[in-house]
């Protein structure tokens, strides 16, 4: 394998988040002003299952990260950029592990046991008590848009060292049928 490269597994596991992530902050933003309904009902059931589906997948990367190096950033790359990199990466797995689990608090809080594709009941981590639930559906929230926000930089970084730096940042996370091969 080339060491400027991710290993297919990291690859996969990126992209996977990266659609899982886009799907749930758009089915957040969907359901969060609809009306009691069945519907309601189901399309929170579908975004908790891709919740807890998501942070068994950030697990998963973390273990893979962790006995699995990442390819070194470009040598050419001033310090307070490697800087800004790892830590935004840092931040990446924060948010990705503590949303998931902000948004389990807040169901327990609130009284809606999380049932894992309708079979699997998840316990709750607290006892039902809505002035907490309507706060951690505002830590929920909050930082569902931090995610966002750092989201949106780190795909500006990786597009500008694509287009201005002309390095290998971008295209050693793609898949290599994405991208232009070189001898």
């Amino acid at each position: 394998m080339n060491s400027t490269r991710y290993t297919a597994v990291a690859i996969g596991l990126h992209w996977l988040m990266a659609l899982l992530l886009v799907g749930l902050f758009s089915v957040g933003l969907y359901m969060h002003d609809l009306p009691l309904s069945p519907w309601k009902l189901k399309v929170f059931s579908w975004h908790k299952w891709a919740g807890v589906t998501a942070f068994l997948l950030v697990l998963a990367r973390m273990v893979w990260r962790a006995t699995h190096r990442p390819p070194p950033l470009p040598a050419a790359m001033p310090a307070w950029q490697r800087l800004a990199a790892h830590a935004g990466h840092a931040v990446l797995y924060l948010l990705m592990v503590a949303i998931p689990l902000s948004g389990w608090l807040m169901s327990s809080a609130k009284g809606f046991q999380t049932v894992y594709f309708g079979v699997l009941p998840i316990p709750d981590l607290l006892a039902k008590n809505k002035e907490l639930g309507d706060l951690l559906l505002e830590v929920h929230e909050a930082l569902n848009w931090t995610l966002a926000a750092v989201v949106a930089g780190h795909a500006l970084a990786a597009l500008q060292h694509h287009f201005f730096e002309h390095d290998d940042v971008l295209t050693r996370m793609l898949p290599r049928h994405a991208r232009k091969e070189t001898p």
